[in-house]
């Protein structure tokens, strides 16, 4: 039984769900490290809940426990973004997803670890520490949402949100083995999320299932007035139109994906595609023939608009000036963006990548035009060991393939489709914009499968 059916069933209380985990990070995370933070607070909120539940009030997301990635802002918890430059940061306000989460009477549980400044695929560029990868120990978790995965890889928490800029939630959900969901570009507000690259991030959920990573997504999701970025999606309903039954769906698995990826990986991803065949889907072939170019575009793109939103740490607003203070690839980040920022280099390299993120939108949305969905890798090879050196341009590889759903501002989510030598193996799944729903079903199918 889940937590949300004994929570919901009366069999379990959110303060005794809340204690639980609480008792497990304090037993177990000093190695693993995925919490920065743990909300000393986190009791108090559930017994507040378990008053709501008492009267017949509670919320949908009642007594469960909610770690947050620390770019999000909680108010009164540390917004740091695993950086020595917001190490001191406390957050004054709730971003919107906070917001609704507390409206469903959901309980924050701590801030989780990542990549400094979500700026890594690996986990390993905190200032607070590289983070474990709980299913496959002595391996990286992927990132930069880090923490988030591997607090439900680790049972520290029942869902977790993420920041997903190229593949920051769908990487270490592969790694780790759980459910992760990149929405549509705009389905979830971003407001009180620390950038990466605007243009680029979206808030997601992670879970141990499917149902819970619908239900968090079902609660986050729908139109903020506060922000441009959000469409005019009032709300939706993901749990109640869970379907296994994949009759009459198509899904298109491009050759190119065999080859960028570890052969061993692509065995995994085809048994996984075999099961979809066997709940009624048909498996068909689809050609995205610009795909490793979305790699550059995207870095470039990430380069200048993160260079853009590092200027407000000068020091004087917020903690110390990043560049004093930052990690290796922040800074690398940071210079590179400012090169071609220059106004001598923006033709050459900038406007080039925008038109190169348009070409691989419309190649997307073709490709996806007359399927479904289009399965394939989440990542081209196995996460590499802590601490082993890695060169940045084989770091960024990690992204090839998750890369061109934030570029197209297309969703895409990620389950476990097996494992090679003990570590996890993760399908992704990507739609046309707002099919998130045909995506949640083919992993729910895939999870009963």
């Amino acid at each position: 039984m889940s937590a949300v059916e004994e929570l919901r069933s009366g069999a379990l209380t959110a303060e005794e769900n809340v204690a639980r985990y609480l008792e497990a990070i304090e037993a177990r995370d000093r190695e693993i490290n995925a919490f920065i933070e743990v909300n000393l607070r986190a009791i108090e909120d559930a017994q507040a809940v378990d008053k709501k539940i008492e009267r017949g009030t509670a919320g949908k997301l009642a007594g469960l426990a909610i770690a947050v990635k620390s770019n999000i802002n909680v108010r009164g918890l540390r917004a740091t973004c695993a950086s020595k430059t917001l190490e001191n940061y406390v957050s004054p306000y709730d971003a919107t997803v906070i917001e609704r989460i507390r409206r469903e009477d959901g309980v924050i549980i701590g801030m989780t670890n990542m990549d400094e400044f979500a700026c890594g695929s690996s986990g390993e560029t905190s200032y607070f520490g590289p983070t474990q990868n709980p299913a496959a120990m002595g391996r990286i978790p992927g990132g930069s949402s880090s923490g988030s995965a591997a607090a439900i890889a680790a049972n520290f928490a029942d869902v977790a949100l993420g920041s997903d800029t190229g593949g920051s939630i769908r990487n270490p959900a592969s790694h780790c083995g759980v459910v992760g969901i990149k929405p549509t570009y705009g389905l979830v507000p971003r407001y009180g999320l620390i950038d990466l690259a605007m243009s680029l991030d979206q808030i997601g959920p992670l879970a141990k299932d499917v149902y819970s990573a619908a239900l968090l997504l079902e609660v986050i999701a729908g139109y903020n007035p506060k922000e441009a970025t959000t469409l005019r999606v009032e709300s939706v309903d993901y749990t109640s139109k869970l379907n296994a039954d994949l009759s009459g769906y198509t899904i298109g698995f491009a050759r190119e994906f065999e080859e960028y990826t570890s052969p061993e990986i692509i065995r995994e991803v085809k048994h996984a595609l075999a099961k979809l065949e066997a709940q009624g889907a048909s498996v068909v072939e689809v050609e995205l023939p610009n795909l490793a170019k979305a790699l550059p575009t995207y870095y470039l793109t990430v380069f200048v608009e993160f260079f853009s939103a590092t200027r407000r740490y000068d020091g004087r607003r917020y903690g110390y000036r990043i560049e004093e203070v930052c990690g290796e690839e922040v800074l690398r980040r940071i210079m590179l963006g400012r090169y071609i920022s220059q106004k001598e280099y923006s033709g050459k390299y900038y406007k080039k990548a925008l038109q190169f993120r348009s070409l691989i939108k419309k190649e997307l949305l073709e490709a996806l035009s007359g399927v479904d969905l289009i399965a394939g890798p989440t990542t081209p090879k196995l996460p590499h060991r802590l601490g082993e050196e890695i060169d940045p341009l084989a770091m960024y590889a990690y992204d090839l393939l998750t890369v061109p759903a934030n570029l197209a501002g297309i969703p895409a989510g990620v389950i476990k489709s097996g494992e090679v030598k003990g570590i996890p193996v993760g399908l992704q799944l990507q739609a046309k914009p707002l099919d998130e729903q045909k995506i949640l079903n083919a992993m729910y199918a895939l999870e009963g499968g």
